[in-house]
């Protein structure tokens, strides 16, 4: 059986998640202005992005994914290691073009057999996928029996999030700017979601951020009622009282969770989400229970 390996891409927030498997990362690049550009994570972690665009209002980032050039030095990385093939999990297409971008590179790399799988999320569902279908592999399973479990966790996740600020949806073009200037007039927050193919979308919206965490609270919970799930948190340097806010509700309707993890936006999510932002999200865990 072929030696296999994983790959994610930055936009999942592994580093964030005290694991041993060796997976190597894709880092997307943090840049402000024309010139100041940081590595995700190794060169800008997420406090400090957080801490930044708070005491800086004028700051705006943009973000850039891995280089083709650097996207080889890893894959040159892993046949060093006797790797012979490799298995990308990467953000959804639908939010950036690195899928394609990866594509493309692996049609012209030699030497190793490169696949890309489209996670058609972000966040705490791609790096599950990283570290299950890593320890799959270490297992001795092979790609077929390793992509099921990830079709699984892709099929059954739902992210719900809430924005504290309109300004970095609408600069990046999740909002228009006339409807972002009118919400904002109205003190509209949008409820958002991830859907199914990895597209966000509005669900609704509301009048307050206090509302917007409310509903998007109840709407979880009407989710998860018959469900067998990993729920969590994930957010963009919420405040304290609001992520214990999320967490005491959601224990008090299911004692049973016990507990919810809580996880950082990276900051080249975060860039495009804003500060504040907060995330409710589950993982249905039936059809992956015996590689947890």
């Amino acid at each position: 059986m072929k030696k296999t390996g994983v790959i994610v891409c930055s936009n999942a927030a592994l580093d964030y998640i005290p694991h041993e498997e060796y997976i190597p990362i894709f880092r997307s690049v943090v840049i402000f202005g024309e010139n100041e550009k940081y590595d995700d994570y190794t060169e800008i972690k997420a406090n400090d992005f957080y801490e930044r665009l708070e005491k800086d209002k004028s700051s705006f980032p943009h973000t850039a994914f891995v280089s083709p050039g650097r996207m080889e030095e890893i894959f040159d990385e892993m046949k060093s290691k006797g790797y012979e093939r490799v298995l990308c999990i990467l953000i959804s297409s639908e939010l950036s073009s690195l899928c394609k971008t990866v594509r493309l590179v692996a049609e012209e790399y030699e030497g190793l057999e490169i696949e890309v799988y489209d996670s058609c999320t972000i966040a705490y569902p791609q790096a599950l996928m990283g570290l299950i279908a890593a320890r799959m592999f270490n297992e001795g399973k092979d790609m077929p029996e390793v992509l099921e479990k990830l079709d699984y966790i892709r099929d059954h996740n739902h992210l719900l999030f809430a924005v504290e600020t309109l300004e970095y949806l609408i600069k990046n073009g999740r909002l228009s700017k006339f409807a972002g200037t009118f919400a904002k007039m109205l003190s509209i927050k949008p409820l958002l979601h991830l859907t199914k193919t990895g597209k966000v979308e509005t669900l609704e919206t509301i009048r307050t951020s206090k509302k917007a965490r409310d509903r998007m609270i109840d709407l979880f919970l009407e989710e998860v009622k018959d469900k067998n799930i990993l729920p969590c948190i994930i957010h963009a340097n919420a405040k304290e009282e609001v992520i214990s806010y999320l967490k005491e509700r959601v224990l008090e309707a299911h004692p049973e969770y016990k507990d919810i993890n809580v996880y950082p936006l990276t900051p080249v999510v975060g860039a495009h989400a804003g500060p504040g932002t907060i995330c409710l999200g589950y993982i249905e865990i039936d059809g992956i229970k015996d590689v947890l």
